[in-house]
């Protein structure tokens, strides 16, 4: 099937790389047309003049840059369909070794601009009594954590929880909130910041033997964009190769 959310416009947060532009590959692919955000100002043109679309150098912390990447889709396409907030920050960071400092500028990029792009998307979809408000969450936090994540594991909780809340608030305009809980995605961040005895370690403990890709995230968000989800709201999609299921280390059927 292809066409599904042919004409949409859609605005996508945090796309210069990795899981975002990802996403907006799949979209384009989609025939949407396309308005890209990020703080990376090279690197998302780049992704733009490829996928040709729109770009806005955007820190989604700030309320007035959330605004004006969505009146640059408004300007370009005259409307607002599908917004994604990708855009997110994950320093690994003791919570005994984390300053209030270092915890407000976590919170500000991912938890706050959750709530920073929701706010900018409600206007025009209100008015359109439709639209379509979709969050990268993760399994850690709502689900798992690990050591230095504290804060990251306590903004993904919460934008789940503003995802629900959105949803019951928005269903009377006929906006759609939704999310995507990805599991370990081999983006350039995971190759350059963690390495390759971690991610062999995190290939062992996942069923299907391998980190997801960009593509398996953006296909769930195609998904929850097009109208194959429009009676579905309030709700996040795991996508994690099933590394959620095990009870233990050893959970193969022949295990060495």
């Amino acid at each position: 099937m292809a066409g599904r959310i042919e004409g949409k416009v859609a605005l996508v947060v945090g796309a210069a790389r990795g899981i975002g532009k990802g996403i907006a590959q799949r979209f384009a692919e989609e025939g949407a047309k396309l308005v890209l955000a990020d703080m990376d100002t090279e690197a998302g043109q780049a992704s733009a003049t490829e996928l040709n679309a729109a770009f806005l150098a955007t820190d989604i912390s700030q309320i007035a840059d959330a605004r004006a990447a969505v009146a640059l889709a408004l300007e370009r396409h005259g409307r607002l369909d599908i917004i994604v907030q990708n855009a997110g920050i994950y320093p690994w960071q003791l919570i005994e070794n984390t300053s209030p400092e270092d915890w407000d500028a976590v919170m500000a990029v991912n938890l706050r601009g959750t709530f920073n792009a929701a706010r900018a998307a409600l206007e025009p979809m209100k008015a359109q009594r439709a639209g379509r408000m979709l969050f990268t969450s993760s399994i850690t936090g709502p689900h798992v954590t690990s050591p230095g994540h504290g804060h990251y594991s306590a903004t993904k909780a919460g934008i789940n929880g503003f995802i629900r809340s959105a949803a019951l608030e928005f269903s009377g305009y006929g906006i759609t909130v939704n999310g995507v809980e990805p599991g370990n995605i081999l983006t350039e961040a995971i190759q350059e910041h963690r390495g390759a005895a971690f991610i062999k370690n995190m290939e062992a403990a996942i069923p299907l033997g391998r980190l997801g890709t960009p593509r398996d995230i953006a296909n769930a968000f195609l998904f929850l964009a097009s109208d194959d989800a429009a009676y579905i709201t309030g709700t996040t999609i795991v996508v994690d190769g099933g590394q959620l299921l095990p009870e233990g280390q050893d959970f193969r059927l022949n295990p060495p």
